[in-house]
């Protein structure tokens, strides 16, 4: 079984990977993984040339007062509360920048998109977005651009060209890395494992699991990945797939992966009301606040997250220093104020730095 120590390490890779000893994913973007390696070691990000887009008239805001609206995947839940905070703290630290959250109340990319192309109508400054479909959304986030709007993403990315920056929380293969690390050191490197994720097509998660795949079948190739099914962001669907699972696979599901911070605690509560805990395990991320009464019962022995307040607070810094032009297509880094310097990867890409092992050691000193 993998030791904490090796799970530290997996953090500072900050990566993502998934995969089953039967495929049972046939999600995601249709890229190839790049699985870190199963001793730690990590690889060197490729420079690349800026592959964002351009909005109409770039320089013509610099300096000026944005107005700028924020839309998560979804509001509510705990995780876009949190970082549509830090949007708002950011806000406030900088010249001349207001900003409002508003978003649909369920992942739904239709009403996404239908929200931004209302703020476009309107006439905002800035647009700052976690997309719930990568590809979908792209077409509106363009005319945002065409209409001289900035437009930056965050937690979870549409087409490059679609938007100017996007705040990665943590590298695809660090974060796969890290949950399969952890599920193996709960159930063991021959264990049997579902993944509750939100859809098949959302951006972030896909590529996550996708790179789990990878990581699994060349670092675990003796687990069985069992299923992986879609629960939206929604918390009783997301109980109900787990309780689905338990009752498919009974004594040969050992653990539970969820990718979201809403599927992570509704597993944990189907196994407790199952009365499963210490025979079925969860990993996966998740907000400590949802978390704290599974790790208290013994339920659950940790979850990974980032800072999601950073993040919202990064987002809305790079969408003042775009405008500025203080942030430009060639930088290899971003000074985002008392976050300090963060690397730009993949060519437009702000990466937030590494993610965070919620254990009953350190959860409590964790409010969000």
């Amino acid at each position: 079984m993998m030791k904490a120590s090796h799970l530290t390490c997996a953090l500072l890779g900050l990566g993502l990977m998934a995969g089953p000893a039967a495929a049972q994913w046939t999600g995601g973007d249709g890229g190839p993984a790049t699985p870190l390696a199963c001793d730690g070691a990590t690889a060197l990000a490729v420079p690349m040339a800026y592959d964002g887009g351009t909005p109409a008239s770039p320089g013509s805001k610099a300096g000026k007062p944005l107005r700028v609206v924020d839309i998560p995947k979804l509001i509510g839940i705990g995780y876009f509360d949190s970082s549509a905070r830090g949007v708002a703290k950011g806000a406030e630290m900088l010249e001349g920048v207001t900003v409002t959250t508003d978003g649909p109340t369920q992942a739904n990319i239709d009403d996404q998109i239908t929200l931004i192309d209302n703020y476009v109508t309107s006439g905002v400054d800035g647009i700052l977005f976690a997309a719930n479909d990568p590809v979908a959304i792209a077409p509106v986030l363009k005319k945002a651009l065409a209409a001289g709007i900035q437009v930056v993403g965050y937690d979870s990315d549409a087409e490059p060209d679609a938007r100017q920056w996007f705040v990665n929380p943590a590298t695809f293969n660090g974060v796969a890395k890290s949950l399969m690390d952890e599920l193996a050191a709960v159930i063991g490197e021959d264990g049997s494992f579902a993944i509750v994720t939100s859809t098949f097509t959302t951006p972030n998660q896909a590529r996550w699991i996708t790179e789990m795949e990878a990581y699994q079948q060349a670092c675990y190739p003796e687990m069985t990945w069992l299923e992986t099914v879609e629960a939206q962001e929604d918390n009783i669907l997301s109980f109900n797939q787990a309780t689905t699972l338990i009752n498919k696979y009974g004594e040969d599901l050992n653990g539970i992966v969820g990718m979201t911070s809403v599927a992570t605690p509704a597993a944990a509560e189907a196994i407790t009301q199952a009365g499963l805990c210490g025979e079925t395990s969860v990993v996966g991320l998740a907000t400590p606040n949802s978390i704290k009464p599974y790790i208290a019962s013994g339920c659950m022995k940790s979850s990974v997250l980032w800072d999601t307040g950073a993040m919202g607070q990064a987002a809305i810094a790079a969408v003042r220093a775009a405008a500025d032009g203080t942030l430009k297509p060639g930088d290899t880094s971003f000074d985002a104020g008392d976050l300090g310097t963060l690397q730009i990867m993949n060519g437009s890409q702000i990466l937030l730095g590494a993610p965070t092992v919620f254990t009953e050691a350190n959860v409590n000193d964790f409010d969000f």
